[in-house]
């Protein structure tokens, strides 16, 4: 038995309890945890804005040591460090084939098997693959990269999803160039990653937008050279920042209709929008045709920063030794699996960066 948070129905509320955890089969991984964030993503499984089997264990975003191996595992051993990958690539569909991996069509379908149960029996699904919101999770072999050296196990949590998505926004999907001008519209976790991507990439100008003034003083310290509160009139104020033309390249992690918008109409004619935030459905983005001509500007996508985490873990690992990329600055709050709840509200309120369960 492991304790757990374990979602029993869309829209309801967690419960931490005891879960039975079966010994790993053939090709299956067991790891305690040492360590998951809490993402937005998490929140948007739990109140059905995705899509998700339940009951289920969410969680994806963490880190922790082998407990054993299933057979037919080669490479892992007991006590080796890892990273969990929710979202491996299958290697064989369309996306995968023109190594666009972030987008393989089989990356969730563990999402819909057992792989647990409660005290009771009831059936438990991992949520996103990989159950983190646990003491330990079950996994496929397919679901753990290695802990690069020298990065504290703790915090590698981290690279998991916020560090990748953000860097990946910053550096795959919308290619920052040195000198450019950028702006980072949401100042959470996957936002605070960005805006160091961003100063990693030579970026300018980076300005930082957010709902809330207390979030300022982090996006400084993650490499902002401006702030600005979100308002009406958000993209005139930038454009002022840049000299009246907008800045290169926007990246929105926000995921409401009105943040795209904004986000879109921020940038310089000719300018990029990388879109990171998860909307909803009722969230309709709307574009006039004589604009998207005039304006010339690309608006696109961003699924997990357009990342191949076993390419990319290793490139974040050597950011982070040289001091690049600080990873503990992320989180501003370290919680126990009873602080999910209040985890989630504080995203609702918009405040801090990323909250960080520690086992």
């Amino acid at each position: 038995m492991v304790r757990a948070a374990v979602l029993p129905a869309v829209g309801a509320p967690l419960e931490i309890t005891g879960i039975e955890l079966p010994e790993p089969g053939p090709g299956q991984v067991r790891v305690r945890l040492a360590a998951a964030g809490v993402c937005h993503s998490d929140l948007s499984l739990s109140d059905g804005t995705m899509r998700v089997p339940v009951p289920a264990v969410l969680g994806h975003e963490g880190a922790g040591t082998v407990v054993s191996v299933g057979e037919g595992v080669t490479g892992l051993a007991p006590g080796d460090g890892v990273v969990l990958n929710w979202a491996p690539s299958c290697g064989s569909c369309h996306a995968c084939s023109l190594g666009e991996v972030w987008l393989c069509a089989d990356a969730l379908s563990g999402s819909a098997a057992v792989y647990a149960r409660t005290a009771g029996g009831t059936d438990l699904h991992p949520g996103l693959n990989v159950a983190a919101f646990a003491e330990e999770t079950v996994v496929p072999v397919s679901c753990v990269l290695p802990l690069p050296d020298g990065i504290p196990l703790t915090d590698a949590a981290l690279l998991g999803c916020a560090v990748l998505t953000g860097y990946g926004a910053v550096h795959h999907c919308a290619q920052v160039r040195p000198g450019e001008t950028v702006a980072v519209f949401g100042v959470g976790g996957v936002g605070l990653a960005a805006l160091q991507a961003a100063r990693i990439a030579g970026a300018s100008t980076i300005v930082a937008v957010d709902v809330s003034p207390e979030k300022e003083e982090l996006a400084r310290a993650a490499g902002a050279t401006e702030y600005v509160v979100a308002s009406d009139g958000t993209a005139r104020e930038i454009r002022a920042l840049t000299g009246k033309q907008g800045v290169d390249v926007a990246v929105e992690c926000v995921g409401r209709a009105v943040t795209i918008r904004t986000a879109w109409e921020s940038t310089r004619r000719g300018g990029r929008t990388a879109v990171v935030g998860i909307g909803g459905k009722d969230q309709q983005v709307t574009f006039n045709a004589l604009e998207l001509f005039h304006w010339g500007r690309t608006l696109t996508g961003c699924v997990y920063g357009n990342s191949d985490p076993a390419r990319d873990l290793p490139v974040l690992a050597a950011h982070v030794r040289a001091g690049r990329l600080d990873l503990g600055s992320l989180i501003t709050e370290r919680i126990s699996l009873e602080g999910i709840p209040a985890a989630f509200e504080n995203m609702l309120a918009g405040k801090g960066g990323r909250a960080l369960i520690v086992f």
